[in-house]
């Protein structure tokens, strides 16, 4: 009897052992384990409704708040749905990261904006031919300045000294929101005197970290973002770098807090960027069909249609997209027409752009 106990035992702790390196939780269903920005998800409306069409499957959502933060944290963690940006996706192609994705079983890659795929996002145009192998488009944003309507003018045009002008302005000091992501804040920085957004031109990058560094202590602007939102929401804040998603998002608490939405306005500045966040899966995933699954279901209509409502962000879903306010779905700011869309810069990756870029940002959050 006690054999028979004993080997009952070793069975149920191999079945176990096995569920564990399978990604599956207590109750047997597989984990699918997503890796994406903080607040850019509508989980309540999400995870009931995959796990319903997928019962085998519990889906995780794990954040992080810019894709430098993201990047170190792929090495010792196995996530299955990944999303990076467009530049970080290319990275990690270059870096053999991420598998090709298999289409056949996204078919509701299809429903996507193939305008999109029209942007050169890589100057070597294999890898720019990779990216979409890789990668699926789940929501895409321009960068812009969102400001105070009430306490900040309106830029006199949309030439990017115009629209980047406050940034600069000492009469905001303390006032002034910057990102921490080194490439929005840069970028914003060779915009504004403009020069390309992926220049490695030393006497620019010069112009732009004296400029930055000026700045940082006469300006004196707060770093962050997701925190930027509620500081622009409670008036602390009377401009800063914004993606146009996080304009929406405050005009929406704005209304919800019985305040006027349209005191918070945003701004494109010609040349700007134009980022697409891409869903991928990583080499070490636990679970690929899950992943792919997953992909596919954000795809969806209803659910691509839902999570831009809650985000505020671009969606790349036309079905979706035709179901939206015209008041959102007719701004520029939003979904740019063809000639402006055609001046915005995505960002490029190399190991010299990262490492330069990288360099500059380090001694802009330096100074005190």
């Amino acid at each position: 009897m006690k054999r028979k106990l004993l080997s009952l035992l070793l069975a149920v702790l191999l079945l176990a052992t096995a569920a564990t390196i399978a990604g599956c939780g207590s109750d047997g269903r597989e984990t699918v384990l997503l890796y994406t920005w903080g607040e850019y998800l509508d989980e309540a409306t999400v995870k009931p409704a995959f796990e319903e069409a997928y019962p085998q499957y519990e889906l995780k959502v794990k954040t992080f708040e810019d894709n430098e933060k993201m990047y170190p944290m792929l090495a010792n963690n196995a996530y299955d749905v990944i999303v990076p940006s467009d530049y970080m996706v290319l990275r990690l192609i270059r870096e053999d990261k991420l598998i090709p994705l298999d289409f056949s079983k996204i078919p509701n890659a299809a429903n996507n904006d193939p305008l999109l795929e029209e942007i050169v996002f890589d100057p070597d145009p294999a890898m720019d031919d990779k990216l979409f192998e890789y990668a699926v488009p789940y929501m895409y944003c321009t960068v812009g300045l969102m400001y105070n309507a009430d306490e900040v003018p309106a830029p006199a045009s949309d030439a990017p000294a115009d629209v980047w002008a406050p940034l600069f302005d000492t009469q905001y000091e303390n006032q002034i929101g910057m990102y921490d992501s080194m490439r929005e804040s840069i970028g914003a920085a060779l915009n504004y005197l403009g020069y390309g957004l992926n220049t490695l031109d030393p006497a620019e990058l010069q112009a732009a970290e004296d400029l930055l560094l000026e700045q940082r202590t006469q300006v004196r602007p707060l770093v962050g973002i997701d925190d930027l939102k509620d500081k622009f929401v409670q008036g602390e804040l009377l401009a800063g770098i914004a993606w146009s998603g996080d304009h929406v998002v405050c005009q929406d608490r704005l209304e919800e807090g019985g305040q006027d939405p349209e005191m918070l306005q945003y701004a494109l500045p010609e040349g700007s960027n134009i980022s697409i966040d891409m869903m991928c899966v990583p080499k070490n995933a636990k679970n690929v069909e899950g992943a792919l699954a997953l992909i596919d279901f954000l795809c969806t209509t209803d659910i691509a249609l839902a999570n831009t409502e809650y985000v505020g962000y671009s969606t790349p879903n036309l079905e979706a997209r035709a179901q939206l306010d015209p008041a959102l779905r007719d701004n520029p700011a939003y979904y740019p027409g063809e000639e402006l869309m055609k001046s915005l810069q995505p960002y490029f990756s190399s190991e010299e752009i990262d490492g330069t870029y990288n360099a500059l940002w380090t001694k802009y959050l330096a100074v005190n």
